[in-house]
């Protein structure tokens, strides 16, 4: 059961938990979406990023690039171990089922080992549920059962916190793996507030139907203090040490820099002038 009013509690005991050290870094590094969705991207640029998603600190869990470099990344990332993953009904959040449909299997046939749906939240927000949940069981099937399925909420676009919870838990209801704030594509991204929404309804989910789902905070992530933040609010609803690449994520492009500086490495991951890693 999720109760609005107990969430500033939730993010103050996370808040005297989150500790911005190397440890907490690595730890960010390992959950990272290293993310270029941006309509100048090339091969060269996500080829760049895929090599800078393998650190000396550790890899990151993916990269997230747009569907046409999906095959890029991948032979770029090679055996590290590094997932691809790519987006669908991005950023608009439409409601053609069948489009969003094929779209995740030409995804899928490219090689992408994760597809990060928007949801069709302004439906959703209209009470239009039904059209949320065909396009939700679309990509579920054009996903099949290998490919992970993360769905984008947008909660900078919701008004109530109940109204994000319910999005989530209806998301994981029709097989979302991972249940995501926001595209970046809006004024804002994630917030500790809606995480803690979020994560109430992971925890319920699973408590209430058995159901697995991961979280992913994308938009605004940018230190390494966010960072543990976020972190922090998943081990105190869920329990420590279950943040891990299978079920937490953050989406980011910036933040790595930040994290390899907390480890002690610059930007070109060679030790930093301030310490050793």
């Amino acid at each position: 059961m999720f109760d609005p009013k107990t969430v500033p509690d939730v993010i103050k005991m996370a808040a005297k938990k989150a500790v911005s050290d190397a440890e907490t870094a690595r730890r960010a590094i390992s959950v990272l979406d290293l993310t270029s969705l941006n309509h100048d991207d090339t091969p060269e640029v996500i080829e760049a990023l895929c090599k800078r998603a393998q650190t000396p600190a550790g890899n990151t869990a993916a990269v997230c690039v747009f569907s046409p470099f999906v095959e890029t990344s991948w032979r770029a990332l090679g055996q590290s171990g590094v997932k691809t993953a790519t987006v669908v009904n991005f950023p608009e959040g439409g409601t053609n089922a069948q489009r969003v449909g094929d779209e995740t299997a030409d995804c899928v046939a490219k090689g992408a080992d994760e597809v990060d749906l928007v949801l069709p939240y302004k439906a959703f927000l209209s009470g239009d549920l039904a059209s949320v949940v065909d396009v939700l069981d679309a990509t579920r099937t054009a996903c099949g059962p290998m490919t992970t399925m993360k769905v984008i909420l947008e909660t900078g676009e919701f008004d109530d916190l109940s109204k994000i919870y319910d999005a989530a838990r209806l998301a994981i209801k029709h097989g979302a793996n991972f249940v995501k704030t926001s595209t970046g594509k809006v004024p804002v991204g994630a917030t500790p507030e809606s995480a803690v929404a979020m994560l109430t309804a992971i925890r319920d989910a699973r408590d209430e139907d058995g159901a697995v789902s991961g979280f992913k905070a994308s938009g605004g992530v940018k230190t390494t203090a966010d960072a543990a933040l976020y972190l922090a609010i998943a081990d105190e609803i869920m329990g420590d040490g279950w943040a891990t690449p299978q079920t937490f994520r953050f989406g980011a492009s910036g933040v790595l820099t930040a994290l390899l500086e907390t480890c002690g490495l610059d930007q070109n991951n060679a030790p930093a002038a301030t310490g050793n890693y």
